[in-house]
């Protein structure tokens, strides 16, 4: 059951329990089983999302009014966690894997290009930058599930209208119609962009078709991320992003994401992911509570919560009061999907070519990269104490990955192991109470 800082260490200072994990942080009772104690059901909830996930750990906690007889739902919030997922990471690591396998296609050796190997793909198959958000998000479930007494979960089962997202006054049969209805492609951004190019305003001169947001980031063919620009601005910009390119103006910056409307990415990810994830939440045999996206939007602005991850995770369902997340010193717990590494042993260019090459060893002086470590240094100019997550190198000089910032170069003589690399990594920060989160 969860507890104070302060109970937990007297508990350890009495030694009744000793610490099981350090982030994060959980104790384990030494002098009592588990049968033997009285447990408070708590509740895990779960706000989804493309990018980050919030997860609440709350105790319900129902109240009947004397007068009126009706029972009230509250929570009270035990735990905040925000899960970071490394969605874009994998894409471009199979981009990397497809550049390198094309370069050995193409130009080392002759291999037959593989066009009928597409049997994996099954009904309900996910992309693996979609399918990572689910495998993460339900192990997690299953982490705390072993470290708390959950009895029961909710989660924000939320769709995404993408058609109103562009088009806010979009009814009826205007929705088979499309966003081209009556276009050509060229015609409309004519139109749109009044026959001149967005970056230097040039009328009268050929224009061509440009990506807001270059293809080799990512970048789609939507209308919404395409505008008109003149042969030379096109040139001129190639594949940097559009904040680099116009840095020097704001303000043509500002008029541009203002006339261009937003990409969609997000959205279509948690549309995708969603039933995917209320599936996986499922097999746990607990029982699931399902809610919709505008119904925790109501409890949040109902009960004056600010908007975070993991507070959007303490407002899914059906709670009437939440109590615990005004503490002063409240402080949530970022989990940011790292991975274990590559088995990739060189770089590669922006040509798909090699360049550089890795160590083969995972491992060095018994440290891996990911560890978290605390290390004393005596003296130099790194003299002091440090904590935090490991990047090690061959030569035995280590990076120390700090709240305060980045140690270079502490020997491995000095590094001592606190807890195994599990692929996260874990930071604390303060929860943002502004009410102007609520916007």
């Amino acid at each position: 059951m969860p507890c104070s800082e302060k109970r937990a260490r007297l508990l350890l200072q009495s030694k009744r329990a000793r610490v099981h994990r350090v982030m994060p942080f959980t104790i384990r009772l030494i002098d009592r089983s588990q049968a033997d104690c009285l447990l408070q059901p708590l509740r895990l909830k779960l706000d989804p999302g493309s990018r980050a996930t919030g997860l609440a750990l709350v105790r319900d906690i129902e109240t009947i009014e004397p007068a009126m007889g009706e029972v009230t739902r509250g929570a009270a919030v035990v735990s905040l966690l925000e899960l970071e997922h490394r969605g874009r990471q994998i894409s471009e690591a199979l981009t990397a894997r497809r550049q390198m396998r094309r370069r050995r296609r193409n130009q080392l050796r002759y291999r037959a290009p593989r066009f009928l190997n597409r049997g994996n793909k099954q009904k309900g198959w996910l992309a693996p930058s979609l399918q990572h958000r689910v495998d993460t998000t339900a192990a997690w479930v299953a982490r705390i599930q072993r470290w708390a007494p959950v009895t029961a979960l909710s989660s924000e089962l939320v769709r995404f209208d993408m058609q109103q997202l562009q088009n806010t006054e979009i009814e009826g049969a205007e929705y088979s119609q499309g966003t081209l209805a009556g276009y050509e492609v060229r015609e409309y951004l004519l139109e749109k962009w009044k026959r001149t190019c967005a970056y230097c305003d040039a009328q009268n001169t050929p224009l061509q078709i440009e990506h807001i947001e270059p293809r080799a980031r990512g970048g789609s063919h939507r209308i919404s991320n395409l505008c008109l620009a003149c042969q030379p601005c096109n040139q001129k910009k190639a594949a940097r992003t559009l904040q680099d390119f116009l840095k020097k103006d704001p303000k043509r910056l500002a008029r541009i994401l203002a006339q261009a409307q937003r990409p969609l990415r997000d959205a279509a990810a948690v549309n995708v992911t969603r039933w995917a994830l209320a599936n996986a939440l499922k097999t746990t045999g607990f029982p699931l509570e399902l809610a919709s996206g505008g119904r925790t939007k109501f409890n949040r602005c109902t009960l004056d919560v600010p908007k975070t991850h993991a507070l959007d995770a303490a407002c899914v369902g059906q709670v009437e009061a939440i109590t615990g997340w005004q503490q002063p010193a409240f402080y949530t717990l970022t989990i940011k999907a790292m991975g274990r590494g590559s088995y990739q042993r060189t770089r590669l260019d922006a040509y798909g070519f090699p360049r550089g090459y890795l160590m083969r060893a995972k491992s060095v002086h018994g440290f891996q990269t990911g560890d978290r470590v605390k290390a004393v240094v005596p003296q130099g100019k790194k003299v002091g104490t440090h904590v935090g997550r490991v990047a090690i190198r061959k030569t035995g000089s280590f990076n120390i990955t700090t709240p305060a910032g980045v140690v270079q170069g502490i020997s491995h003589k000095h590094c001592r192991i606190v807890q195994r690399n599990d692929g996260y990594g874990y930071f604390f920060h303060r929860a943002d109470l502004t009410q102007d989160a609520n916007r």
